[in-house]
């Protein structure tokens, strides 16, 4: 991924509310899970990542891109940001 598509996915990330949370018990099979299918049914997703939760914040984003095969758009703060476009029908057009 170039850094211009990168930073046109951060663009749209800006106004999205995360809609996970990863805590003290880290990532769990079913959190994956869930986070997998979030990110078919949109593409582009944002996870919170608690101050009890068991690793860094870069840790996590890259054990979540690898278990979802998605990409990492950014790590900002305690939010991860995870890309990955739809098999059919993609509404995000990279440019």
């Amino acid at each position: 991924m170039t850094s211009k598509q990168r930073a046109y996915l951060r663009g749209l990330a800006n106004p999205l509310v995360a809609i996970f949370q990863i805590g003290k018990n880290g990532l769990t099979d079913n959190l994956i899970k869930q986070i997998d299918d979030a990110l078919e049914k949109r593409e582009l997703i944002k996870v919170s990542v608690l101050e009890t939760a068991p690793n860094t914040n870069e840790v996590l984003a890259e054990s979540l891109c690898n278990s979802t095969n998605s990409v990492l758009v950014q790590v900002v703060g305690n939010k991860i940001t995870l890309y990955r476009s739809k098999k059919k029908n993609s509404k995000i057009q990279l440019p």
